[in-house]
């Protein structure tokens, strides 16, 4: 049996404490001893509690996610139920004689995001490059603050700058020229044909790529900044200029970031409402000119929703936002996917 250092014996309720082999300690190695062993046990209890906390905040953005898909399958049932597949293959839109179709808005979506991404990408990647390795120091950071301000402006303020300032310039001086140029060009000419309206996709698009530029821009520098300076020393000493340096040393080894970068602007892009809908057009019909007006999935509900009279014209508008959810998550999916790939091929090469 165990026994202080006077010769009493410990408690039996301390022996699961000691070691197998019997033995006396002191009264004070006693205490240091069960001490360690109460704050071990008590560490033990706070990571399993610990665990369990973020196991549950897992959960719960699992349980989310399910019941977000749940809620939009319910609501959009009735529209499920009497358009079917057809729902993503039809143009028509008519509330009147509640015809639906879905085609026209995904038409708007996809391409004002594929135009923005088109137009504020390679802005964005050359604003990463100067304010990195061409920016004087002074300028750095006024620069770099000026372009984080504008992923902070709100949406619907870029809507009505769009409106009202962007779409009469676009109207009376860009759009006619437009027109005039490529009138004799035989693809570009049905691209842009057509009265000069001010709104539509082209305006749509370009109000989006100033809007997801600060994104793309403001990521792409911070990956830029991290690439390790011996790479580019070492470039530079071998006698490569700042184009082949970025071109061959700092975006390899940065893409995967800018890739980041560019997904989460895309997604910025599928998901804008209010500064569309300012400059769009709303008109559900498909155009192979991109000056002619259209819609998106989001201006769709946005404009329509407080006004749907019927349980199948808001079953409809609620399926529009279950295939925006389905599209932006897909696109999600295919970043992480590619993100992967490129990972995975790094690492084959080294």
């Amino acid at each position: 049996m165990a026994t202080f250092g006077n010769g009493l014996p410990l408690p039996i309720f301390w022996e699961p404490f000691l070691p197998s082999h019997p033995w006396s300690i002191s009264v004070t190695e006693d205490a240091s001893f069960l001490l360690s062993s109460a704050r071990v046990r008590r560490s033990y209890q706070d990571d399993r509690a610990f665990k369990r906390v973020t196991l549950a905040c897992a959960l719960f953005v699992a349980i989310l996610f399910l019941g977000i898909i749940w809620s939009l399958l319910d609501g959009a049932w009735p529209a499920i139920r009497a358009f079917g597949v057809s729902f993503l293959f039809t143009e028509t839109w008519n509330p009147v004689t509640e015809r639906f179709g879905a085609l026209g808005a995904i038409y708007g979506t996809v391409l004002t995001s594929a135009l923005a991404m088109l137009i504020s990408v390679p802005i964005g990647i050359g604003i990463a490059i100067f304010l990195v390795e061409l920016c004087p120091r002074v300028l750095r950071r006024p620069i770099g603050i000026a372009v984080e301000l504008l992923a902070g402006i709100p949406s619907i303020i870029y809507g009505i700058w769009g409106f009202f300032v962007l779409a009469p310039l676009l109207q009376q001086y860009v759009m006619p020229f437009l027109i005039a140029a490529f009138a004799n060009v035989p693809i570009l000419s049905s691209l842009f044909a057509g009265p000069p309206y001010g709104i539509g996709i082209f305006t749509a698009s370009l109000i989006l790529a100033i809007m997801i530029l600060p994104f793309v821009a403001a990521i792409t520098r911070d990956v830029f900044e991290a690439v390790p300076a011996v790479l580019k020393e070492a470039a530079y000493g071998l006698g490569a200029t700042v184009w082949e340096v970025q071109w061959n040393v700092v975006l390899p080894y940065a893409r995967s970031g800018v890739v980041g970068g560019v997904m989460l602007a895309l997604g910025r892009a599928l998901g804008e409402t209010m500064a569309v809908t300012f400059v769009v057009g709303n008109s559900h019909r498909i155009s192979t000119s991109l000056l002619a007006p259209g819609t998106t999935i989001s201006a769709t509900i946005a404009n329509e929703f407080t006004e749907a009279v019927g349980p199948l014209y808001t079953a409809s508008l609620i399926e529009l936002g279950q295939i925006l959810f389905l599209v932006t998550f897909l696109v999600l999916a295919a970043a992480q996917f590619m993100l992967y790939r490129l990972e995975r091929r790094a690492g084959g090469r080294t």
